[in-house]
């Protein structure tokens, strides 16, 4: 305990900006777009999958604008980068506050992506990456806090103002917000450059085989395309169970009010998994998690299905957060130790890339399906024996790369 409290003393700035930068990414996080769920279609005329169909085409662009200026983390100082990203974001969060076209809800719902659920958690888990090396796996774990910590605070704040004012002028707070307060804030926290006794430079943390990768690199060996649907499943199921709660809600005969403590569990699960994580990654290693990563998931999304009391609610949720923390210490660990840090911006926007892109094909798929008369809870089980089948090959994965860890060689 005392070394915790020395270690987030002496580094409070810089995990603050991680966690301020994690906890604003909500405002475009499918489960916050999802409480205007209603109101969107209603106010535009769209079928659940009409509305999915625009949300995947947007988020899609919105994982392309990743995958080409993710690399910004790699070379525009984190100084400038996050207030004008946050800058970007409010503008976002103004235009779904007074558009009033289908056309300019897309561009909004796209904006909206790609700075909350695309940039804001890559500059984040990038500069994790970089600050900290023998502690990362603890400092990816306080970072990535702002999620949950924001799961817990902002749905009980979003419906109440949404009841008392009505939605729009809750996007207009949410831009008051990130202009005036999250963007101020973090232009401060950087001002200084990170720069902390004992930590080595960047440059000299390398990856396999004692090299700094490329992104390049990165896509031909084999890992990356072993990796690629561990990385897309999280992202699809988490998003698409959050995304359809309102179909839920209908379908089980629940009240959105009944279904919110599943988020305080979904929250308070994903803090416990995401320490717990965060300590395993820095004691064994963060591939070494890589085989129990999709089980809880698995069984939390299959219990949705069955389950007939909104009690059954919270448990899928609390489980299936077991999975959200520990994915995203594991990936804020993995990436710089296989890969080194000197391209790590290129090479984590890959894989943010990856990780929205199936967020974005999950309300398109599922909503789809939904107009096709399989319910949500239907689809859930299939999506449940996935992710057991997929634990399987997570357990080759992590004991091949064990052995090029080891070895300190390519193979």
């Amino acid at each position: 305990m005392r070394n915790l409290l020395h270690f987030l003393t002496t580094n409070r700035r810089w995990l603050g900006v991680g966690f301020l930068l994690t906890f604003a990414s909500a405002f475009g996080q499918t489960w916050f777009i999802s409480l205007f769920a209603g109101d969107i279609k209603a106010v535009h005329g769209l079928s659940d999958g009409a509305w999915g169909s625009l949300y995947t085409v947007a988020t899609l662009a919105s994982a392309a604008l990743m995958f080409w200026r993710g690399s910004l983390a790699d070379t525009v100082p984190l100084s400038r980068l996050a207030p004008l990203m946050t800058l970007l974001f409010a503008g976002a969060a103004l235009a779904m506050a007074t558009g009033q076209s289908l056309w300019l809800l897309g561009l909004t719902v796209f904006l909206l992506r790609f700075c909350g659920q695309g940039m804001f958690t890559h500059m984040a888990m990038t500069a994790m990456g970089r600050w900290f090396d023998a502690t990362r796996g603890r400092a990816v774990a306080i970072a990535n806090l702002g999620h949950p910590a924001s799961e817990v605070v902002i749905p009980l704040l979003a419906v109440a103002l949404i009841a008392g004012l009505g939605w729009r002028p809750t996007w207009g707070i949410v831009a008051v917000v990130l202009a005036i307060g999250i963007a101020p804030l973090l232009w401060v926290s950087l001002r200084h450059d990170r720069t902390p006794a004992g930590m080595a430079h960047a440059d000299s943390m390398s990856g396999l085989g004692a090299r700094h990768w490329n992104r390049t690199d990165a896509l031909r060996h084999w890992l990356f395309p072993a990796l690629l649907p561990v990385l897309l499943t999280p992202g699809f199921i988490g998003t698409v169970v959050f995304f359809h709660q309102v179909h839920i809600a209908e379908v089980k005969g629940w009240t959105l009010a009944q279904m919110a403590p599943g988020y305080s569990a979904f929250a308070t699960a994903t803090v416990a998994s995401s320490f717990i994580a965060g300590w395993a990654a820095d004691r064994f290693g963060a591939h070494r998690l890589l085989p129990v990563l999709l089980v809880p998931m698995g069984l939390g999304v299959a219990l949705i299905g069955p389950a007939e009391n909104v009690a059954l609610w919270y448990v899928a949720l609390g489980v299936i957060g077991i999975t959200q923390g520990t994915a995203s210490t594991l990936w804020g660990g993995l990436f710089p130790a296989v890969y080194g840090t000197r391209h790590l911006g290129a090479i984590r926007s890959l894989g943010t890339t990856i990780i929205v892109f199936s967020t974005a094909i999950g309300p398109g798929i599922t909503g789809v399906l939904i107009d096709a008369g399989v319910d949500f809870p239907t689809q859930t089980l299939a999506m449940g024996l996935w992710c057991l089948g997929l634990a399987a090959g997570c357990a080759w994965i992590a004991r091949r790369l064990d052995r090029e860890l080891t070895q300190g060689a390519l193979h």
